[in-house]
């Protein structure tokens, strides 16, 4: 059994440190870190039918909208996001932002981060709505309309 695997993936501002995939923990769970600079451009918001999402806070705050209700995840503090229910976040602080995403099953890999900067790099300004939504429905992402 693997460990860790740590693979750093920048996207634009945000910054993603795979810990474990699905390879490596048969299938069970993938984890990775992220970090949101404050005031930075995040994902929109999406839901995904696959899988749970479970975020930890470890530094700064981020502000997640869940089915519409707005929770604040600190340092110390976790959501659960379950199958299906659209969700987003976003840093509204002043200082930088870090937390632990579980993803179970662990069917959300690096692949996704790196299409994703992909699409962000190839852009000479912001990227192409509908590059990151193909990007996200062949992950197994649907954006919110």
């Amino acid at each position: 059994m693997i460990a860790t695997m740590a693979e750093d993936i920048q996207v634009g501002p945000l910054a993603i440190r795979f810990l474990i995939d699905g390879e490596a923990s048969s299938g069970s769970a993938t984890v990775f870190e992220f970090t949101v600079p404050a005031g930075s451009r995040v994902p929109v918001p999406h839901s995904h039918d696959a899988y749970e999402e479970t975020i930890y806070g470890l530094d700064g705050e981020l502000t997640w909208t869940v089915d519409d209700e707005e929770i604040g995840v600190a340092p110390g503090q976790a959501i659960c996001i379950p199958r299906g229910v659209v969700h987003g976040f976003e840093n509204r602080g002043t200082v930088d932002a870090r937390a632990l995403a579980v993803v179970t099953p662990g069917v959300l890999g690096p692949e996704y981060f790196r299409d994703l900067r992909a699409v962000v790099e190839a852009a000479a300004g912001p990227p192409d709505p509908a590059a990151i939504a193909e990007v996200m429905q062949r992950h197994g992402l649907t954006p919110a309309p």
